[in-house]
């Protein structure tokens, strides 16, 4: 139901006010970033759009769901749009014994900022092959080593073979570079550097990988050590050659392979400054420099490669390193594996003897870790890959399980800047590329990604000092960019002079608006983003009155100072709500009779202590507090002492009996004892009835009291004491504050000193919640000199009892978040509550240092987070003073310990070194929470601020219960303890949640990107709160805690979180750390009838990220090489829609070396030769700019320096559907000042399947404004474009508007506001065929006891004007459109809007096709093709035209009534009915009616006369069940009778099984009627002939065995001919002959079936002459073929036999065709067309004004 609109100023305010409270939103960034064009601003952020718009008044660069919030038109947005699609995916094969990945390849493209997630899987076989390649040192001190690697050949074999079935092993050496200054470079050293050695050298390939173990082990046999000079060694050098020389080495492809690192001393590394020749040599070029006899030739030409090169490398080629050094070099080494994201670290032996043993170790650890990394990645581009099924290990591998398949979540992120720089400004190699996502055993995906950075279009389309920008600046995308020295919407302010401030002061003030804007031109720009309103921005939207701490209730918005309340509210602050519904008591009433309801509230006419919120007795309370209310009034009425003694005693409700003898206290409601006080007894009375004396009630008081002996003596012995006491209190009260605070706890100082809580219930509706908090205010009364603290708590669903218990006894260990505040000791400014400021990170960071300080004392308790600073009101003399918000992550059992704790610490007053106000602090846990507030000195009121626990979970009902539990400081006493919360949650408008529970994001990334849906239940706005929480991730150090709302516009079911993430600072120079982190991010406080669905709480991970050197490396992966020659055609193309208008397109590359692909696309059934050409470089496209709902076919070749090669076989595929635009203009023909027929067309562009229609209507007033609800009527049949509707208020404009839906949901209204009183009256002729709906404006909802019949189409009388149309003839010109024939003087007019188009929407730019059909008029509205080529085609000058002519008048003679214009029938009972009609119309005075029925099938006339010509209704009693009978209606005028109104009926029910016309008692019964032939179709075949055709009906009464015909003159004067058709076909025909020309013919058709004749189809035609032209042969002669508008869609009512080449002229294309008649076939009302009048005399006229159809 449609409610009021906002205005976009008030939308702009509350985006202004939530942007003021979250400045971390989306919205903001995109609004607070200061760009200058349209480019910038999309570079913002992936949610930000641009509005080009010329109109639109707000900040151009916002979300796109803000511009359209404002009011910005969805086609003037400039937005980007990513995609990725996966182009290669074989499954795998858990069979093959090898590592495999899935997918293999994929493309994709994103915005700046943007991120995607896409799966990967992973094999690792139980067993796989292993080549083991030992490298050694090689050098002196290696010696014992190598003797003793040599003796355990065998045993390495035997470790291997238990390990795999399948090995290989080899074995490297290496020392150093050959020169200055690692290599002594002295002739002799050169040839033997110690006594048996072998010349130095760098590195050399031994044994390349052999399964022979001998031949390794007599290889071995024959080694020598060599020698250096200094202590590193060059055992990086060796490692690069052993990676990269892989054919030399021996690798395998699908083996693991292991590479063994043994030394005993450190590595140089590049540039390690240990190598004087650093800098003279190249950098190493990462290529295999190994000779014939594998010994690396390369060292002295280039340096040594550096830590982060070998690791991609041995990565790239899936090698895994083993070092196995001794303890001298262990420190090294440590620290160096760590690098490697899957690697093993030994300690040798000083002899390496334990080699084998640490080899076997090293293998069982490496083969469960499996690291995946990126390779080759652009600068621009981030990778980060996680796991729900393995853990992540230190070094940033999984944990995996050998055998099974691994799924991994890969995060594909395009940043925004790299090192300050924005990524479009980068160059092209570090915007796009391709990626190896390599797993540590298998080859890995290939990944095809670059960055969208495209420039606006509308800034290539920019006007140069236009003219609408005062010649002083540039015209480009919707606004002036004015040039130096300008300024203003249109550049008519220039900066350089002097601003003239004088309108801008007001009276009374001295500084320009106010102080809170600039005068820019005269006029005041006020500051705040809306904050700031009025012609000098003197009012503060900020300022309004408040209510419990909510601006104007929550219930409306502050504008110009004062509150605009929500209807439903009023009050100067909105709290008053204009319903009783909080004032109903228990039995239903008002107040429970006893008072009045005035702002929500019960004013009870006699109010007491024990009377509730609607003055109904709470008999709880009387017993609680009875005896001591009515002690006054006793004392006063029965022994005349008390406080109330003398004149007050007669204020006293009720009277005293004073008796001899009491009732026991058990037979009373309450018994009473006091003692007297001015004599010291003791008297008792007692109250019966239900405990709520009246002024009529009677109190029974005991007459004897009860006194004690006398103690006279004492008086005169205590008066000098109590004097004397006096004074040393009076003495002790003014010097010692001690003996002061000790003697304010007596009574006698303490009298009337109490405190407690303002109200004692509050009921909330959680779907106008602004907050999860409720400010609750507490009163102190009495002396206010002192100062007191008050501790309370609150216990969520108490409704529930045992519900906080049982869930704290859950999981104790389990963390759980506790929410803290705290009061500091420093003043609250205004930008400690604006995150980011320095001022507000200082105080957070001091904040979180010494609460974790305090904190970490208590066992499992993590870093705080979420902190964050406000103020709070009502809060005293302090209220000026931060109040911080913070939230504790602890396991649930220590509830207890940190409340202690915290009460401990802000007793004195500082958490370690920060100081903190005494006597405030809150500690919320999941169920309940605690806290105390402080009253200072003179302060009568504070604010308790509760959590309200919102859950997902809740009951529809929850109660909370709101608790003072002491003063411990104070001497205030409590009153009002307790204060009841009840929270109504309604009906959920929508269901809010994450799309899964858990989200990985790359270390590196700069943002992550959490998805929130909404699955829709009543479509209305819906919103949540968001805010982030720690777990392992810290906010503020691993990402920056956000806060917010998530509003969601009616139709939208997707959002996005996103939370910046910050980069670690302690990364070593190296390497970046890789230890992942979480943190939290939780959704609440749901509102607009919102419900939080699962998970609503999602974890996001923090994982680690690679920053390592970039290679461009060109590799084909496992394909093999292509052959040379001509190009094969691409493989496997596939398309797949990626929406409503893009298509993404991919192949496999062909055999050969491609330069790039030529893609050819083009609308499925269009020649190929209107294709449109696409070139790629990369086997992968997307077609874009397509339209919706459309197949389209596509093929691609490659090319190269040869030219093309042959295309591949084309795909199909079908973009996905839109919403469809709005339907055709609206028409409506006036029946009466209360009854309109609606119609309307169907919309332009259906971009899909059309399912359904729906038309609300209402009333509204002078400004068109709605004035109650609108009513809502769903049309599900989309034939079915048409609605009558009765009972319509007479006089008073109604609001129409018709939408159109298809599979992609509702489109745009279109909207009509008419009052029937100012249209022509159009009655109808209405034949008996209940197709259109008909809705009673002033009934209800069910006419399930109704069947209403109503005409197809509408009948206008002679000369009457044409329909209402809402947007009338603005595309006309003047009114028509006129078009001249080739070859003729005549022309053809045809009076239509451009936009008038109807019938069923086809794909754009089909093919020009030829529709052949036998006759010339066609019931069905044949779908336009978009013509995009003309040529020209004479047509013959003598043609005929078909003529619908309705402005002749068809009526009988003058004064003789029309049919009655509707029959509705109304069954009573199974034997009863009711006919109603509507009068018809007629000039003369009307006489009556006769109405006459008969079984259909024969039978028995019955004639009913009714005199009264205001009666048009009768009961028809005495009908037989499930029998059909025909009524006929017609009137009487002064004339004679009319023409009669015929309708079928059939009563159906139930009946008994002996007497089948006896109807069961009691059982149900229906209406069922049968239904026509269908339309009629007349085609010409001579001057004298036509042939009728028509449709089976839908619903025959009975067997139908055939047709019967009736032809006769519409105005009389000829006998009327019948024919019969026999058969029951699906269509059928028949040719009249015998006909006059210019005569119009009435045509009748029923169906002859086994019950009897059916109802009636009728149309009236004319055959009208041409010029006594001749009428050419059948399949001669060239008719007319009507094509639409470029860019339009419209019915074609007249279809051809053939058609050659169509011409076009002034929009209307024509195409030669055959037309069947000679002269002119007029129709009057055939209600199978839409009616129209088509004239010839050398014009073709399509009149608008009668354009109604079928339903």
């Amino acid at each position: 139901m449609a409610g009021p609109h906002p205005n976009p100023w008030v939308r702009l305010l509350l985006a202004a006010l939530l942007s003021v409270s979250f400045p971390g939103s989306t919205a903001n960034l995109c609004k607070k970033a200061q760009v200058k064009s349209c480019t910038e601003c999309i570079r913002v952020h992936p949610d930000c759009a641009y509005c080009t718009d010329e109109m639109f008044k707000e900040r151009r660069c916002n979300t796109q769901m803000e511009l359209l919030a404002a009011g910005c038109r969805q086609e003037s947005i400039v937005v980007m749009e990513s995609s990725l699609e996966i182009t290669e995916e074989t499954q795998i094969d858990t069979t093959l014994r090898r590592s495999q990945v899935s997918p293999q390849r994929l493309q994709a493209r994103l915005r700046p900022g943007e991120e995607r997630h896409f799966a990967l899987e992973v094999f690792e076989p139980l067993e796989s092959p292993v080549d083991l390649y030992i490298l050694m040192d090689f050098s002196n001190s290696m010696s014992d080593d190598l003797d003793n690697l040599k003796k355990m050949g065998q045993d390495l074999a035997q470790v291997l073979s238990q390990l795999t079935s399948d090995y290989t092993i080899g074995f490297g050496k290496f020392v150093d570079k050959v020169s200055v200054p690692q290599t002594d470079m002295r002739p002799e050293k050169l040839k033997e550097p110690w006594p048996n050695s072998d010349p130095p050298f760098s590195f050399k390939n031994v044994i390349s990988l052999t399964e022979d173990v001998n031949e390794f082990r007599s290889k071995l046999q024959g080694e020598r050590i060599s020698g250096n000079l200094d202590a590193p060694e060059g055992g990086f050098d060796a490692i690069l050659q052993t990676a990269v020389c892989t054919g030399a080495i021996g690798w395998r492809p699908d083996s693991t392979h292991l590479l063994v690192f043994s030394t005993e001393s450190a590595f140089h590394y590049e540039a390690d400054g240990a190598n004087v020749l650093a800098g003279i040599m190249s950098r190493n070029d990462e290529k295999c420099h190994l000779d014939a006899t594998g010994t690396y030739t390369q060292y002295n030409m280039q340096d040594y490669p550096s830590v982060p090169t070998l690791v991609r490398l041995l990565a790239k080629h899936n090698i895994i390193p083993i070092f196995a050094v001794t303890n001298y070099s262990y420190s090294y080494y440590e620290k160096l594996h760590t690098y490697f994201p899957v690697s093993s670290l030994g300690v040798l032996q000083q002899d390496s003897s334990n080699i084998v043993d640490l080899l076997e170790e090293a293998f069982n650890r490496i083969r469960s870790n499996l690291d995946i990394r990126a390779l080759d990645s652009p600068r621009g581009l981030r990778t980060e890959v996680t796991s729900k099924m393995y853990q992540k290990t230190k070094t940033g591998s999984f944990h995996i399980r050998r055998g099974e398949v691994g799924t991994y979540d890969v995060q594909l992120r395009a940043v925004e800047d790299v090192d300050g720089t924005h990524v479009c400004q980068l160059a092209e190699e570090d915007q796009r590329g391709n990626i190896h996502l390599k797993p540590s055993f298998s080859d890995g995906l290939w990944m095809d990604v670059g960055i969208i950075c495209d420039v606006c279009t509308c800034e290539l389309q920019k006007e140069v000092r236009s003219a609408r920008c005062d010649y002083h600046g540039d015209f480009m995308c919707g606004h002036c960019v004015c040039n130096e020295g300008w300024s203003g919407k249109t550049c008519n302010c220039s900066t350089g002079s002097l601003s003239d401030t004088e309108p801008c002061i007001r009276e009374g003030e001295d500084k320009p608006c106010s102080g809170r804007g600039e005068c820019q031109c005269g006029r005041c720009v006020c500051y705040g983003e809306g904050r700031y309103e009025g012609h000098f921005c003197e009012y503060d939207n900020f300022q309004c009155p408040r209510t419990s701490g909510f601006l104007c209730n929550d219930r409306g918005r502050c504008s110009m100072g004062q509150c605009v309340c929500e209807p439903g509210w009023t009050g100067l602050s909105c709290d008053c709500p204009l319903s009783n519904a909080t004032c109903i008591d228990s039995n239903g009433g008002i107040c429970n009779g006893r008072g009045y309801c005035e702002c929500g509230r019960c004013h009870c006419n006699q109010q007491s202590l024990y009377t509730d919120t609607t003055c109904e007795i709470n008999y709880s309370a009387i017993r609680l507090g009875l005896c001591e209310d009515l002690r006054s009034c006793v004392q006063c009425q029965a022994w005349g002492t008390g406080e109330k003694k003398g004149r007050t005693c007669e204020e006293c409700s009720f009277k005293v009996k004073m008796v001899d003898e009491l009732k026991k206290a058990e037979e009373v409601v309450e018994y009473c004892s006091f003692r007297d006080e001015d004599d010291d007894c003791t008297y008792s009375y007692t109250v019966e009835g239900d405990g709520s004396p009246g002024p009529n009630s009677t109190v029974l008081v005991h007459r004897k009291k009860d006194c004690p002996p006398g103690s006279w003596w004492l008086i005169f012995l205590l008066i000098p004491l109590l004097l004397l006491l006096a004074l040393l209190l009076l003495l002790c009260w003014k010097y010692c504050a001690c003996c002061k605070a000790c003697l304010a706890l007596l009574p006698c100082c303490n009298r009337g000193h109490m405190v407690g809580f303002k109200e004692d219930h509050y009921m909330l509706r959680e779907n106008l919640m602004a907050s999860d908090h409720l400010d609750t205010p507490m009163l102190r009364s009495g002396n206010l000199k002192g100062r007191d603290t008050v501790r309370w708590k609150i216990t969520n669903n108490v409704q529930r009892p045992g519900f906080a218990t049982h869930a704290a006894s859950t999981n104790p260990t389990e963390l759980v978040p506790y929410g803290l505040s705290l009061r500091l000791g420093r003043l609250c400014t205004e930008n400690l509550m604006k995150p980011g400021t320095r001022e507000c990170d200082q105080l957070r960071q001091e904040v979180e240092e010494n609460l974790n300080e305090v904190y970490r004392q208590v066992p499992g308790a993590h870093k705080l987070q979420q902190t964050k600073f406000r103020q709070q009101p009502n809060a005293g003399k302090k209220q000026d003073h931060t109040i911080v918000d913070t939230v504790l992550m602890a396991p649930r059992s220590a509830k207890q310990t940190l409340l202690k704790l915290t009460e401990k610490q802000v007793e004195q007053g500082s958490f370690h070194e920060l100081k903190v106000a005494p006597g405030y602090y809150t500690l919320t846990a999941e169920q309940d929470a605690r806290g105390m507030v402080e009253f200072q000195e003179g302060v009568e009121l504070v604010d308790v601020r509760v959590p309200l626990f919102i859950r997902p979970e809740d009951d529809d009902e929850k109660q909370l219960l709101v608790e003072a539990i002491d003063v411990p400081v104070g001497t205030a006493t409590l009153g009002r303890r307790l204060v009841n919360i009840t929270i109504i949650k309604e009906q959920a408008s929508g269901v809010v949640s994450f799309e899964q529970s858990e989200y990985s994001v790359s270390r590196g990334e700069q943002v992550a990107r959490i998805p929130v849906i909404r699955r829709i239940l009543d479509n209305g706005k819906s919103q949540v709160s968001y805010r982030t929480q720690d777990n392992t991730a810290q906010g503020n150090r691993d990402y920056l805690p956000v806060e917010g709302e998530l509003l969601f516009h009616p139709g939208e079911t997707w959002k996005e979180l996103q939370v910046k993430l910050l980069e670690l600072q302690e990364v070593d120079s190296l390497l970046r750390g890789r230890h992942s982190r979480r943190f939290h991010v939780q959704l609440s406080n749901p509102k607009f009838g919102t419900r939080l669905g699962q998970p609503h709480s999602a974890t996001v991970i923090i994982g680690d990220r690679d920053e390592l050197d970039r290679s461009l490396i060109n590799q084909t992966g496992s394909s093999p090489p292509p052959p040379r020659g001509d190009l094969g055609a691409p493989q496997n193309p596939n398309a797949k829609a990626a929406g409503s208008r893009k298509i993404h397109f991919n192949w496999l590359p062909p055999p050969g070396k491609p330069m790039g692909y030529r893609v050819k696309y083009w609308i499925q059934g269009d020649s190929e030769s209107e294709a449109h050409l696409l070139d790629s470089k990369v086997p992968s496209v997307e077609l874009t700019n397509l339209y919706p709902y459309c197949d389209y076919e596509m093929k691609v070749c490659a090319y190269g320096a040869q030219g093309e090669g042959p295309y591949s076989s084309p795909v199909s595929c079908r973009t996905h559907q839109e919403v469809p635009s709005e339907p055709g203009r609206l028409a409506f023909n006036v029946v009466s000042s209360t009854v309109t027929q609606l119609s309307w067309a169907e919309p332009a562009e259906t971009n899909g399947e059309i399912t359904a229609y729906e038309v609300c209507y209402g009333l509204v007033n002078e400004d068109n404004r709605p004035i109650g609800p609108m009513k809502k009527v769903l049309v599900d049949s989309p034939k079915n474009r048409m609605l009558l509707i009765e009972n319509l208020r007479e006089s008073q404009p109604y609001r129409y508007t018709v939408k159109a839906r298809n599979g992609a949901g509702w489109g745009p209204e279109r909207e009509a506001i008419i009052n029937l009183a100012t249209q022509p009256k159009r009655p109808m002729s209405i034949p008996i065929i209940p197709d259109i709906p008909i809705v009673d404006a002033q009934g209800g909802e069910d006419y399930e006891g109704f069947l209403m019949y109503s005409d197809d189409v509408l009948r206008s009388p002679a000369g009457s004007q044409r329909p209402s149309v809402s947007d009338d003839t603005e595309h006309l010109v003047n009114g028509r459109m006129d078009f001249a024939f080739p070859g003729s003087a005549n022309s053809l007019h045809r009076m239509t809007a451009a936009n008038a188009t109807y019938g069923t929407h086809l794909s754009p730019h089909l093919p020009h096709r030829v529709l052949s059909t036998s006759s010339t008029l066609t019931r069905d509205y044949h779908s336009l093709t978009r013509t995009q080529h003309s040529q020209s085609s004479t047509l013959p000058r003598d043609y005929s035209t078909l003529t619908s002519l309705s402005s002749q008048d068809s009526r009988g003679a003058m004064g003789v009534p029309d049919t009655p214009t509707r029959l509705v029938f109304s069954a009573l009972g199974p034997t009863s009915l009711k006919v109603s009609w509507q009068e018809p119309q007629c000039e003369r005075l009307l006489l009556g009616y006769s109405v006459e029925y008969q079984l259909l099938n024969g039978g028995e006339l019955h004639r009913l006369n009714i005199p009264n010509p205001g009666q048009t209704s009768v009961v028809v009693e005495d009908l037989l069940p499930n029998h059909s009978y025909v009524f006929r209606v017609r009137a009487q005028s002064q004339e004679g009778w009319g023409r009669e109104r015929e309708g079928v009926i059939t009563i159906e029910s139930q009946v008994h099984p002996q007497s089948p016309l006896c109807p069961l008692p009691g059982s149900a019964f229906t209406l069922s009627t049968p239904s026509a032939p269908g339309p009629l179709v007349f085609t010409a075949l001579s001057p004298d002939s036509l042939q009728l055709s028509w449709e089976r009906p839908r619903r025959p009464n009975g067997d139908i065995l055939g047709y019967l015909v009736t032809c006769e003159m519409a105005q009389g004067g000829g006998p009327a001919t019948t024919f019969r058709v026999d058969g029951d076909n699906p269509e059928s025909r028949l040719t009249v002959p015998g006909l006059s020309e210019n005569v119009p013919y009435k045509f009748k058709v029923q169906a002859r079936t086994t019950e009897g004749f059916g109802p009636e189809r009728e149309g009236i035609i004319t055959i009208e002459s041409q010029d006594g032209g001749p009428f050419p042969q059948l399949g001669t002669h060239s008719g007319l073929f009507q094509h639409p508008l470029q860019g339009e869609y419209s019915s074609i009512t007249t279809t051809h036999t053939s058609t050659t080449e169509p011409f076009l002229m002034d929009g209307l294309t024509l195409g030669s065709q055959h037309l069947e008649t000679s002269g002119s076939l007029t129709r009057h009302v055939t209600q199978e067309f839409v009616s129209r009048t088509l004239t010839t005399s050398g014009t073709l006229n399509a009149q608008v004004d009668q354009q109604f159809f079928q339903t």
